[in-house]
């Protein structure tokens, strides 16, 4: 059976500025710290990580639109971008991969507009508020999803019994 498990793992505007930040919502890592504990769960659950962190939209855009034959599903923290980039999301859908959307604050508490998600409805799920640790929540659930999508591919190619 196949086994997907390159994951990319995507980063918006002012990401890269964690540590600056306020540590009250946005924990007292390094971005750098990030990607390290990042890199730590994914090799614990057998999956590839490979990064992407960009300050401008249009390189976010265009690097989904590269991802075909790159990646088995996305990570995804487009920042202050979800809440308003129809650009990404539209990239995002055409990736055609699942994703995770993920935020390091409790993104439903905060101020209103930060409540609004226009990427959601098209992530498998959404981890929200858990810190550094809602990557591995993220990709435990990407793992999972992969894990399925291939035993059900595998199951359709074979004609083997579902179990």
């Amino acid at each position: 059976m196949d086994v997907h498990n390159r994951i990319e793992v995507m980063h918006g505007v002012n990401l890269d500025q964690l540590g600056r930040r306020d540590p009250v919502h946005y924990g007292g890592l390094t971005f750098t710290e990030l990607e390290l504990r990042i890199g730590r769960f994914a090799h614990e659950l057998g999956l590839i990580p490979r990064y992407f962190q960009t300050n401008h939209e249009g390189e976010f855009v265009e690097h989904l639109h590269n991802l075909d034959g790159l990646a088995d599903g996305i990570v995804v923290n487009p920042g202050a971008w979800t809440h308003y980039s129809y650009a990404i999301r539209d990239a995002l859908e055409l990736t055609g991969l699942p994703a995770v959307e993920v935020h390091l604050s409790d993104v439903d508490s905060r101020e209103p507009f930060r409540r609004q998600s226009v990427i959601r409805d098209l992530c498998v799920t959404t981890v929200s508020g858990r810190g550094a640790d809602g990557y591995r929540q993220a990709l435990e659930r990407l793992r999972d999803e992969l894990s399925a999508s291939s035993s059900a591919a595998y199951k359709a190619r074979t004609g083997a019994p579902a179990a």
